[in-house]
């Protein structure tokens, strides 16, 4: 009996080991129900998991992310924003979305706009902004693909600034990420995108019992409300977007200790996006990590000259790089010091580049500026100087001492002029 119950016991604990062992393997992406899917390091822009990631997708209201951007980059908070005079007759099909019911002629601040956009994901505020920054929506819609190119989208095809459906209207999940890569650097994006409620001041149209009944906006992301199921610690914010013909869309931006990540889902049947975003990034930070290989300013390589003098060469921006959390790997890189052909060195001009692989795969570009200021002319120049510098200080001393032998020559002869007499 003793001698079963040990073979039991043991049975048992090898088919537990065998259990813990499969935990120790890769851990796979969560199954997302979006059809286009990127999870991104928003440091490097690695895709870290993605899904038909450049296949273009109707957008819907995550539209509103690159039409933030633009206004940030373009205006200032408390810059103020005249609503037209016709703006309502020409606009009534904003009416079919969520709006902030603006009036013709209506003075408003950009940040009062900016909140309507990103928290209520109000049509007209899309609008108003297009028109104030570019005249209007056909011109805006002109300088959203500008700068979606700039950020390196390739599918991006902008219609209107607030996403209500157009056949043409569409970009990629990778794109979106882009996008919202860039927003997510600034802080007024920030701010505005992670606060739970705000009610937008009165103006020369409404007084503040109208704006407290219609303006008092409310976040409709999730993922920002502390001590709800759905927060996530860290999120920087995110943007949802919703037609029938776009099904259900959402991007969001998360930071944990100095790692950002970027998380896409567009054309979802099922409205679990807020769910899938969390598994999204709890994958992204629990099995990858951020590394920095080099500083900018730090010595990356040196250049020799023919005569044996050394030039360093230096990053010109930081470089980072991805890794899952059990590798080991570092980058790696060629310097070919025949390639580089120049007369002389600036101290921060840029000199060459290089390529990094990690593990053989290309992994990003570094431009090395010159550490120093250097010509080989001028250094010639300077090693003659020495030379003379040192022929002087020696002639010098020859001559000094010269002179000592002189003076006491003479002291000796006057010394026997005196006993003489």
């Amino acid at each position: 009996m003793k001698k079963l119950v040990t073979v039991l016991v043991t049975v048992f604990l090898l088919i537990s080991n065998l259990g813990i062992k499969t935990y120790a393997d890769p851990v796979s992406p969560p199954n997302v129900s979006g059809d286009g899917v990127v999870l991104m390091d928003a440091t490097t822009g690695q895709i870290l998991y993605g899904k038909n990631v450049d296949q273009q997708f109707p957008p819907a209201s995550t539209t509103k992310i690159m039409t933030a951007l633009l206004t940030i980059e373009n205006t200032k908070p408390d810059d103020i924003v005249t609503i037209s005079n016709d703006f309502t007759t020409k606009n009534h099909t904003l009416l079919d979305g969520n709006t902030l019911c603006l009036e013709n002629g209506e003075q408003i601040k950009v940040k009062d706009l900016l909140y309507g956009l990103l928290l209520r994901s109000a049509n007209d505020s899309a609008v108003a902004l297009a028109e104030h920054i570019s005249g209007s929506v056909e011109n805006f819609a002109k300088l959203m693909n500008k700068r979606a190119r700039e950020l390196g989208c390739t599918t991006a095809s902008f219609q209107n600034p607030n996403g209500l459906y157009n056949k043409d209207h569409k970009v990629s999940a990778k794109d979106l990420a882009l996008i919202l890569r860039k927003l997510s650097e600034y802080p007024e994006f920030r701010e505005i995108a992670t606060t739970p409620y705000y009610t937008i001041p009165a103006t020369n149209k409404t007084d503040q019992a109208k704006t407290v009944i219609n303006r008092s906006l409310r976040n409709e992301n999730k993922l920002i409300y502390k001590g709800s199921k759905e927060y996530y610690e860290g999120v920087d914010g995110g943007k949802t977007g919703y037609t029938i013909q776009s099904l259900h869309s959402y991007v969001a931006a998360a930071t944990r200790n100095n790692h950002r990540l970027i998380v896409t889902i567009m054309h979802s049947a099922d409205q679990k996006y807020f769910d899938d975003a969390r598994a999204l990034l709890d994958y992204g930070f629990n099995n990858f990590n951020l590394n920095k290989q080099f500083s900018k300013g730090q010595i990356v390589t040196y250049y020799k000259e023919s005569n044996g003098t050394k030039i360093p060469l230096v990053a010109a921006e930081d470089f980072y790089y991805v890794t899952d959390k059990s590798s080991k790997s570092k980058p790696t890189f060629k310097f070919d010091n025949s390639s580089i052909k120049v007369d002389k060195f600036n101290k921060g001009e840029r000199v060459t580049n290089i390529d990094l692989k990690l593990d053989d795969k290309y992994i990003g570009n570094l431009n090395l500026l010159s550490g120093v200021t250097y010509s080989p002319s001028v250094f010639s120049q300077n090693s003659i100087t020495a030379n003379f510098n040192k022929l002087y200080i020696l002639y010098g001393a020859i001559g000094i001492l010269g002179v000592i032998l002189l003076f006491n020559l003479m002291l000796r002869k006057i010394k026997l002029f005196k006993k003489e007499f």
